[in-house]
Formats: C-alpha cells, structure tokens, sequence
C-alpha cells in the first residue's frame, strides 16, 4: 500500500466525501493520506474512520489543506464553489491532481479553477458517472441531427437537500444539446415557467428541476417532435457509482499534463 499515489478528500464528512473515503479505502489505486474538514467542524483532530463510525484508518481529519495537499497525488473534491475555488488554488500549488464534482459553480469560480489548471491538472465535471458522461455524448449528437424540429427539455430529479437548480448534470446535458446546435446555451435556456409565460420559444432548451426525499439522481432529455417524441434517460440509484469515477478520473489524471479535462476525455469521448 505504501507505493500507491496519496489522495486527500475534502469534505470528509459530507455524504459524498463519507462515500469517497469507503471507496478509497476498498480500491487498489490509492491510499488516503488526508481528510480535510472546515476548521471548528467537530471532525477536526479524529481519525476519520473513527468519526464515520468505524475502524481507525490511520488518518487524522484535519483544517489546513495545503499541508494535507503537499502529502498527495490527487485531492478529490465535493464541496461548495468557494471552498473549490480556494482548494483549486493550493492543488496547483502542490502539483496534485484535482479532481472536481462539485456544482453550482459561476463563471467566477471557473475563471479561477481555469487559471489553476495553467499550473496542475484538473478534472471538473458535474456528474462523474460513465452513464451520464455517454448521455452527454448522445445528447450531443442527437440534438445535431433532430435540429430545431424537435424541442428539447430538460427534467431532473434530486433528493430534498440538494441546494443548486439546475443541477450539474442537467447543466452538462443542456451545454451538450446547446453545443449540437451550435449555440449557446445561456442564449437558448429556460430555467422554470410559472404563470402565463406564453407559447414556448422555438429553439430554446427548458429545465425543470424536481426535488424529493431521497432520489439519488435522474435526468431526462426529451425530444418533442410533431407526432413523436425520444427521451434519453439516466438513473442513479447508488452514490457510490460518482466516488468510482471520481477515482478513476484522478487515477487518469496522474499521466497527463497540466490543464483542465472533462470525465469525457477520462474516458475517451472528448
């Protein structure tokens, strides 16, 4: 175990870092040589297995990430945009592999997580699954050869905690159907209807968002044509399917040159 590549998680104690740290723990590609927590969290000073209720793995939960960072091949990260921002920062500072799943991220935070990438290889995505990621890529095409005969929506589902619509996901599908029309999509979105909002605008790509108990994620594409309609569909029914493609995007981002990838190139369809 000592000659795999150290990976640190941020967020330990968030539903997706817990997920992570199992997973790191039960793979072959790394081993954990950090936890980050925000300082004053309760974590902080633990071993981290011992706060996930378990066995003692070794690995204090700690508040400086530079440090932890510095100990590591690749950090894996689902937190908050600001809290990406700053952790973007200091993985290009210790030439670590950053990897990214965190949403609800503005053109701010991008601009930021991009100049990064000038000196460290980050890899961002909004959903790390290999079934969302050939969505992306069927959406893409589809939306290319239906044209604007065929209206598109968007509908996503999340559980009742989720914080940000619309979600990831349902971002990178509508950026894959924008850019198949060769458009964008900030041009072409419709982000909720309520009231009288009058007939839909031919051309323009909807969003709705759903929330509820504990629904790990779906996402519809629906192609509205006169007299048929595709729908492209993707469920998630366990969170653990995201950690495993968080690990295999940083496993794959070991060999490559700095810069600023998408899970389609990790897996071959960028």
């Amino acid at each position: 175990m000592a000659d795999l590549p150290g990976i640190v998680v941020t967020g330990a104690s968030g539903r997706m870092g817990q997920m992570l740290l199992r997973e790191i723990v039960a793979s072959a590609r790394f081993r954990l040589v950090g936890a980050i927590e925000r300082a004053g969290h309760d974590w902080i000073g633990r071993d981290v297995g011992e706060a996930m209720g378990g066995a003692p793995l070794g690995v204090t939960v700690e508040d400086d990430p530079l440090d932890a960072f510095a100990r590591a091949r690749a950090v894996v990260d689902f937190t908050s945009p600001d809290a990406t921002v700053e952790f973007a920062a200091l993985a290009a500072q210790a030439r670590a592999v950053h990897v990214i799943g965190t949403t609800g991220l503005q053109p701010a935070h991008l601009t930021a997580i991009s100049a990064a990438a000038r000196h460290a290889v980050i890899v961002r995505a909004g959903n790390m699954s290999l079934g969302v990621n050939l969505l992306v890529a069927v959406t893409r095409q589809v939306a290319a050869a239906l044209g604007e005969d065929f209206d598109i929506e968007i509908v996503e589902a999340h559980h009742r905690a989720k914080v940000d619509a619309p979600s990831g996901t349902a971002l990178m599908l509508g950026q894959a159907a924008a850019a198949g029309r060769g458009v964008d999509l900030d041009a072409v979105s419709d982000r909720g209807r309520d009231g009288v909002t009058g007939a839909r605008v031919p051309g323009h790509i909807g969003f709705a968002s759903l929330r509820g108990g504990d629904i790990v994620g779906e996402h519809d594409v629906i192609f509205a044509g006169q007299g048929e309609r595709l729908v492209l569909r993707h469920v998630a029914t366990d969170r653990a399917i995201f950690a495993r493609g968080a690990l295999r995007a940083a496993a794959w981002g070991l060999d490559q040159r700095p810069g600023e990838y998408a899970m389609t190139d990790v897996l071959g369809l960028g």
